[in-house]
């Protein structure tokens, strides 16, 4: 007896599992919204498949928040304006309830454009050169003249030469050089209906200047100029921009060389 009463107790725990806790209805929910996604992404899928570029585009405007449901009176019936997306077989009705459509320049059109007004631009520069046999300017005022075309338009450069300035000395009074060449440029620029910048350009002064003017007188050579082919006939309309660089963008090496004293025009091209 004694040995039985020092005996340790042993408790037993019995844990109870409770059945069904796998067996709630959560997942169902779950597999649920799985299946109709999957649905929805095969319909999808059928829909694309089954409908033309056309009809696609119109489904995605009807479902835009940013668009009219229907932008066009087509005289069908349902939302698509007598679209169908079913088939490609039937007449859809989607005009646009009498109004006429603008024509829209396709890129044929506009390298046309490009083309045509490349060659205006060449036969002015051949005109000013005298590279086409004929020359609308005088000799002694073609020896002052240079010009290139470039992607900004016809740039023609007026230029001094060695005892022939364009302008007077430290001044914006015009030679009779400059006043001759204005109006040829007027009568040239005529015949086209571009735009015109007007540039000034000075070569540069010894530092040993106090008062440095460059920077107004090569503005008021510019603005100079442009009174001159104003005066000549040139429609003020015409003028885009007159600006003045001083000896910011000299044309010799020589940043004090005559040749850097010079006014450039250019004809704009019509998409600058």
């Amino acid at each position: 007896m004694a040995a039985q009463s020092n005996a340790p107790v042993i408790i037993k725990k019995v844990k109870k599992v409770v059945g069904g806790g796998h067996h709630g209805g959560a997942w169902k929910v779950a597999y649920a919204d799985f299946v109709t996604a999957m649905m929805a992404f095969f319909l999808l899928m059928w829909l694309l498949n089954a409908t033309t570029e056309k009809q696609r585009k119109g489904i995605a405007d009807y479902f835009s928040p940013t668009v009219p449901v229907s932008r066009v009176s087509g005289g069908g019936d349902g939302n698509f304006g007598g679209d169908s997306v079913f088939t490609e077989e039937t007449l859809s009705h989607n005009g646009v309830g009498g109004m006429p459509t603008p024509p829209t320049k396709t890129d044929g059109d506009e390298t046309a454009d490009i083309e045509a007004e490349n060659q205006s631009l060449q036969r002015l520069d051949e005109m000013l050169t005298g590279r086409s046999g004929e020359s609308m300017v005088s000799e002694m005022a073609q020896r002052h003249i240079i010009t290139k075309v470039t992607d900004a338009g016809l740039v023609i450069e007026l230029f001094d030469l060695p005892g022939e300035p364009l302008f007077s000395s430290n001044g914006v009074v015009p030679t009779p050089v400059m006043t001759e060449l204005a109006g040829m440029m007027a009568r040239i620029f005529m015949l086209v209906k571009n735009g015109v910048a007007i540039t000034g350009h000075v070569s540069a002064q010894p530092v040993v200047i106090a008062d440095n003017s460059i920077w107004p007188l090569s503005s008021g050579r510019a603005q100079t100029a442009r009174q001159l082919l104003e005066a000549s006939g040139l429609h003020p309309s015409r003028t885009k921009r007159v600006t003045g660089h001083a000896d910011r963008k000299p044309a010799a090496s020589n940043p004090m060389a005559i040749r850097n004293n010079r006014i450039e025009l250019v004809l704009l091209r019509s998409d600058n």
